[in-house]
């Protein structure tokens, strides 16, 4: 019998021509609150600095209201930039959020800044930072779950509180093929950025990881892999939508980033190579109606061997995103 397909969702609290910043991170609460409700697994929050297209900076401050206003779904990080960080301090921060919201906390973890050069080394001076990052990942474990770090370590018998029944799930997040390695070292769940790849890296990471995989936090292999998405009633009211999304991502290419445009006034005149990507954008992209982007869902997962996958959706229109996560739960019968 088949495992039916778990959908979970990953929010960026993306700025928008015309609407404040901190409306973003308003609209991010409640969207947590309004997929609570449909039915979704997770909700899981990015980390980014000085971006003008995201506004979303501080994971482990959303996660702390969106455990004060919902009740079962799980809610994580995707993830922690560490390097940036003592995992102490880490730690200390997800287990009180552990003890608001019992057995529901998700601590995602990466290695990439999130942001800039020169913003990364505000948040950490140290170049070699990343460098550090695997060491990083076995204190923060420790801590996070109350274990003992080995003899001679300077934070042996530090213990991260408060403590309780309950830890955090640690996951590895990545993009290639060193998160892969690291997540099948440790015996972590791992999640893979298909939507920063366009998919490119994606099944060889996976194939990696379950190939690598060591029992260890968990006895054996768990993947999950977050994908863009749009529905919407039609097909043609999904195209509509998603033209702010593709005008940003065809801006990028020239190193320009900004809020979302509104669809109506995202279009412009590209170049040839643009109207190239552009078109090779709009093959890969999940866009159309409900049933159309659940029967993508699901091709996906089936190729990749997947279980569940974390949606993200941006839209100008705060509603438009509440919709096509609703049109999603119907599909997968979540609601």
């Amino acid at each position: 019998m088949t495992t039916p397909l778990r959908l979970s969702v990953l929010d960026q609290s993306v700025a928008r021509v015309g609407v404040p910043q901190d409306q973003s991170i308003r609209d991010t609460l409640a969207l947590a609150q309004h997929c609570e409700g449909l039915g979704y697994q997770r909700f899981w929050l990015s980390e980014h600095h000085s971006l003008p297209t995201i506004v979303g900076t501080a994971p482990e401050v959303l996660m702390a209201a969106i455990a004060a206003r919902t009740s079962r779904i799980r809610i994580g990080s995707a993830g922690v930039m560490l390097p940036h960080y003592s995992p102490y301090k880490v730690a200390e921060q997800f287990r009180v959020l552990d003890a608001l919201a019992p057995g529901r906390i998700d601590l995602g973890v990466g290695r990439a800044p999130g942001s800039d050069h020169r913003t990364a080394m505000l948040l950490n001076p140290d170049p070699r930072a990343a460098q550090h990052f695997p060491q990083q990942v076995t204190e923060l474990q420790a801590w996070v779950t109350g274990g003992e770090l080995p003899e001679g370590h300077p934070g042996r018998g530090i213990q991260a509180l408060p403590q309780g029944a309950t830890a955090p799930q640690v996951w590895m997040l990545g993009s290639s093929a060193y998160g892969a390695q690291l997540a099948a070292h440790f015996g972590l769940p791992y999640a893979f950025a298909h939507f920063i790849t366009d998919g490119e890296g994606c099944a060889e990471a996976l194939q990696l990881y379950r190939h690598a995989f060591q029992p260890g936090v968990i006895a054996s292999p768990q993947a999950v892999v977050c994908v863009w998405a749009l529905a919407a009633d039609t097909e043609e009211e999904a195209w509509r939508l998603f033209a702010s999304r593709e005008r940003t991502r065809i801006d990028r290419q020239l190193g320009r980033f900004g809020p979302l445009l509104p669809p109506e006034q995202a279009p412009r005149d590209y170049t040839q190579a643009e109207e190239a990507y552009r078109a090779e954008l709009r093959r890969k992209a999940m866009v159309g109606s409900g049933p159309q982007v659940a029967a993508r869902l699901r091709a996906l997962a089936a190729e990749l061997q997947v279980e569940e996958m974390a949606v993200i959706t941006w839209t100008w229109d705060a509603q438009a995103q509440r919709r096509s996560y609703e049109l999603l739960a119907r599909e997968f019968a979540q609601t």
